[in-house]
């Protein structure tokens, strides 16, 4: 079986970041677009860059608040011939191979479909963190709660712009590893423009939370990173570095892991 990094990965993470006065950067990308080797080299090239923690999608055929660039890129994969077992067997590789935590972005079907005790189980081996799962309304999350906590899987939870503040209080407080804190109404997608009250926004839902607070949805350019994280534990950027690793994709194995590279240093280094 695959051994964690540490007991903790998620909560050692940040408090290193903490430490150095650093926010966490948070790539999100497709795992198996175009194919899992892909994949397996966009993580290390995301290592190598700086990031704090890395969410691969699992491709889903019928995505809840995924844009046109994340719906494509699920498309391309499921083509591909992705598999959770082909997933589960990259990510156990990945994780030798890198620092950073990973975790997987995953719908609530496909855990159910496969069971919730043996998915815990298969992304526990693999040495994964945690699971974000969008569509999984707090009030039937018990049971995957109990089994993620029982794997040491952080069981991250999604606040929204329209989310009444008594119930965002409450996904709050029983988020662990960190609270996803969606920017924007409506689904995923990179936009020139973040919308007013999110800094507020932001503050509020940290004064509520035992763990970090990361921003995602619309998080697109080092502008944004910048200004989230001078409020926030970090943010997540997702749809542009999907669109970026698809126009680097051909361009030979060395010039693409350098391109996601440099493409991820630049919002690294953007988080304050």
């Amino acid at each position: 079986m695959h051994t964690k990094q540490s007991p903790a990965p998620l909560a050692a993470r940040f408090a290193a970041l903490a430490a150095e006065g650093r926010k966490a950067l948070a790539p999100f990308v497709t795992a198996g677009d175009p194919d899992l080797g892909t994949t397996l080299a966009v993580i290390e090239a995301l290592d190598r860059a700086g990031a704090a923690v890395c969410e691969l999608g699992v491709p889903y055929s019928d995505p809840i608040a995924d844009g046109p660039v994340i719906q494509a890129s699920y498309t391309r994969a499921l083509a591909a011939g992705f598999t959770l077992e082909k997933f589960f067997a990259m990510v156990a590789e990945a994780t030798t191979r890198v620092r950073m935590p990973v975790l997987a972005m995953v719908s609530y079907s496909i855990i159910y479909r496969r069971g919730i005790d043996r998915f815990v189980a298969d992304a526990a081996a693999a040495g994964l963190a945690g699971l974000v799962v969008p569509d999984l309304p707090l009030e039937e999350s018990d049971l995957l709660d109990t089994a993620c906590r029982g794997a040491d899987l952080a069981l991250v939870r999604l606040v929204t712009p329209t989310t009444p503040a008594d119930r965002a209080a409450e996904i709050a407080r029983r988020s662990t590893g960190f609270v996803y804190c969606v920017s924007v109404s409506g689904v995923t997608g990179a936009r020139t423009e973040l919308p007013p009250g999110l800094v507020d926004r932001v503050a509020w839902l940290r004064t509520k939370a035992t763990v970090p607070v990361l921003v995602g949805f619309g998080v697109s350019t080092p502008e944004q990173v910048k200004l989230l994280t001078g409020v926030a534990d970090g943010a997540i950027v997702g749809s542009a570095l999907v669109r970026r690793i698809g126009e680097l994709v051909g361009s030979g194995p060395e010039a693409f892991s350098a391109g996601v590279e440099r493409y991820v240093a630049d919002l690294v280094h953007a988080a304050r």
